[in-house]
C-alpha cells in the first residue's frame, strides 16, 4: 500500500487540510460571488480525490462516507468524489502467507488443500482469496492487509488534529454535522473492521435473522479457522445486481427481483439491531436460484428500538401518502431542526413524491439531483450523525433498484414488502389503514385550521429568532475578521523587527500578535459554542 511512511502520510494529509482552510477563509475574506466558490470547490474536489488515491488505506473509506453526505458539502465537492471505490492493488503473496501461517500457527497446506495465489478483491482493510478445506470445500478467504493497523492508526491522528481545528475555527451552525461525532463514530467502525472476530459475530446474527427466509443467502463460517485477522467463510456463486446481460438470463424478472431486495434489507432499516452498512454491488449478489446473497459484514450500523419505531411510521406515512405524519416522524427522528416550518415540508415532500418514473426519463437527472442537494441545504433539514451509515445503506441500495426496476416507483416496489412486514409483525394492516384515514381531508380539516391560527404568530416568531441569530453571527464574524487581520500585521511587523533587529518593534508586534491571535480563538470558540445552542 501506497504512503506507509507514517510521517510522509500524515504530511500529505494535513498540508492538503491547510491549503483548503486556507482557500475558503481567502475567499470569505475577499467575498467572492457564488460562481468562483463552486469553481474552488471543484478544484478541492479534485484535489481531494487524488489524495486519497495516492494514499489509499483509511483515506478512501472517509472519502466515500462523504460523498453521501450532499446535506452539508457543496455540489462541486460531491461530484468530484461521489463514485470513490475501495479498490486497491493486492499484496505479495509472501506476505499474506506470513499472515496465515502466523495465525493458525502452522504452513497453509496443513490446513487447506490448496489456495489461489492471486487475490480475487482486494480492499482497503482486507483482501479475499479462494481456497479449498481439508475436506473438499470451495471456501473464501479473508485476509488482514500487511500493516494495516500501523496506517489507520496513523491515519486516525492526523484527522484527529484536522477534527480539532475543524471544530474550534470553522464556525459551523446548529443542525450541521457534529465533526466529532462523526470521527468517534468513524473511528469505532473502521476499528471494528480491523478485529475480524466482530464481522465474523456480525455474520453469525445476520445468519440466525435470515435462517426463515428463502429468498436471503448468508455465508456459513468456519471459525475454527477464523482469529482476528483471518476470517474463512463459505465460498458463493453469484451475480452482481448491477451486471444487466447476467440478470436476463435468470428465471425472476427485474420487478421481482427488486422487490427480493426490498425484503432483504427492509427488516434490516426498520428492525432495532444490525444492519448491512455497505451493501454496494459487490457485496450484494444473487444466486442462479433467485437468492439474494450478502456478503461482507465488516462495516454494519445498530438502529436502536425507539429510532426503528419511527421509522416504520415513516414508511407507512410514505406509502399512505399521509404526509403530516411522516413530517411528525422526521422531527422525531431529528432530521427537521427547531424552526422547520411543518406545512412547508410537508408540501416539499408531496411534491417530490409526487414524481413519476415516466417524468424522471425526460429530466436531466443529475441536474434534479443536485437541485436536490441545493434544496436540502438551503432547508433547516439535517441529517443527524447516528444515521451516516443507515443513509448509505439507503442510498446503495436505492441505486441498485434504479437499475433494476427503472420503469417503476420505489414506493410501488416497497408496499409488498413492507405490507408481508407488517403481517410478520403481528400488527397487520389495521395501523395501514388507520394511516390512510388520517391522510384524508375530513380527518385534516380541523388539523388545518389549527395550524392556520396560529401561523402568524410562528411567522414572527421565527422572523424574530433569525434576525437574532443573524445580528449576532455577524457581530462574532467581524470581531473574528479584525482579530485576524491584526494578528497577520503584527506577523509582518515581527518579520520587520527581526530583520532590521529592532528589538522594540519586535517586541510589540509580538505583543499584539499573541493577544489578537488568543482572542481571535477565543471569539472562535465562544462562536461555536452559542452556534450549538441557538
Amino acid at each position: 500500500m501506497k504512503g506507509k511512511n507514517r510521517f510522509v502520510r500524515m504530511s500529505k494529509v494535513l498540508s492538503l487540510a491547510f491549503v483548503i482552510f486556507v482557500q475558503v477563509y481567502w475567499y470569505k475574506f475577499r467575498r467572492k460571488p457564488e460562481a468562483e466558490w463552486e469553481r474552488l470547490w471543484g478544484r478541492i474536489g479534485v484535489r481531494f480525490r487524488r489524495t486519497l488515491y495516492e494514499l489509499e488505506g483509511l483515506l478512501i473509506k472517509i472519502g466515500q462516507i462523504l460523498s453521501i453526505r450532499a446535506d452539508l458539502l457543496p455540489t462541486a465537492f460531491i461530484e468530484q468524489i461521489q463514485d470513490l471505490t475501495d479498490k486497491v492493488p493486492p499484496s505479495e503473496w509472501h506476505e499474506i502467507e506470513k499472515i496465515l501461517e502466523g495465525e493458525w500457527g502452522g504452513p497453509v497446506h496443513q490446513y487447506l488443500l490448496s489456495i489461489e495465489k492471486v487475490a480475487i478483491a482486494s480492499a482497503s482493510i482486507g483482501e479475499v482469496y479462494k481456497g479449498v478445506t481439508r475436506d473438499g470445500k470451495e471456501v473464501a478467504i479473508k485476509v488482514q492487509r500487511p500493516n494495516i493497523s500501523t496506517i489507520v492508526q496513523t491515519d486516525f491522528r492526523t484527522l484527529g488534529i484536522i477534527i480539532w481545528f475543524a471544530d474550534h475555527l470553522v464556525p459551523i451552525p446548529k443542525g450541521f454535522i457534529n465533526f466529532t461525532v462523526l470521527f468517534q463514530e468513524l473511528k469505532q467502525v473502521i476499528e471494528r473492521e480491523l478485529d475480524f472476530t466482530k464481522e465474523q459475530e456480525a455474520l453469525l446474527l445476520f445468519k440466525k435473522r435470515f435462517k426463515d427466509h428463502d429468498i436471503v443467502k448468508i455465508p456459513s463460517v468456519y471459525s475454527e479457522l477464523c482469529t482476528s485477522k483471518v476470517l474463512v467463510m463459505e465460498w458463493l456463486e453469484g451475480t452482481k445486481l448491477t451486471n444487466r446481460e447476467a440478470i436476463e438470463q435468470l428465471q425472476l424478472s427485474r420487478r421481482e427481483l427488486a422487490e427480493r431486495l426490498i425484503e432483504a434489507f427492509l427488516p434490516q432499516w426498520l428492525e432495532p439491531g444490525m444492519f448491512h452498512a455497505d451493501p454496494h454491488p459487490g457485496n450484494v449478489l444473487v444466486s442462479k436460484e433467485g437468492q439474494i446473497i450478502l456478503l461482507d459484514f465488516g462495516m454494519v450500523g445498530v438502529i436502536t428500538k425507539k429510532d426503528a419505531g419511527y421509522f416504520q411510521g415513516l414508511i407507512e406515512s410514505f406509502l399512505s401518502k399521509n404526509y403530516s405524519k411522516a413530517v411528525e416522524c422526521l422531527s422525531h427522528l431529528g432530521f427537521l431542526l427547531p424552526e422547520a416550518d411543518s406545512r412547508t415540508i410537508e408540501k416539499l415532500l408531496r411534491e417530490w413524491m409526487s414524481f413519476q418514473p415516466s417524468q424522471l426519463k425526460e429530466m436531466d437527472v443529475l441536474a434534479l439531483k443536485l437541485e436536490m442537494n441545493d434544496i436540502i441545504q438551503a432547508l433547516p433539514i439535517q441529517v443527524p450523525t447516528r444515521f451516516v451509515f443507515l443513509g448509505r445503506s439507503f442510498v446503495t441500495i436505492e441505486g441498485i433498484l434504479r437499475q433494476l426496476a427503472p420503469e417503476d416507483e420505489l414506493l410501488e416496489i416497497a408496499k409488498p414488502s413492507f405490507l408481508k412486514w407488517l403481517d410478520r409483525q403481528g400488527s397487520g394492516k389495521w395501523s395501514y389503514i388507520w394511516q390512510w384515514l388520517q391522510a384524508q381531508p375530513v380527518f385534516k380539516t380541523l388539523h388545518s385550521i389549527t395550524e392556520f391560527l396560529q401561523l402568524p404568530r410562528k411567522l414572527e416568531d421565527l422572523k424574530e429568532i433569525e434576525q437574532r441569530r443573524q445580528f449576532q453571527f455577524t457581530i462574532y464574524e467581524n470581531r473574528k475578521k479584525h482579530f485576524f487581520q491584526l494578528s497577520l500585521l503584527g506577523i509582518i511587523g515581527m518579520a520587520v523587527g527581526i530583520y532590521t533587529s529592532h528589538q522594540l518593534i519586535l517586541y510589540i508586534t509580538l505583543g499584539v500578535t499573541a493577544f489578537s491571535s488568543s482572542t481571535y480563538f477565543i471569539t472562535s470558540y465562544k462562536q461555536k459554542k452559542w452556534l450549538k445552542f441557538m
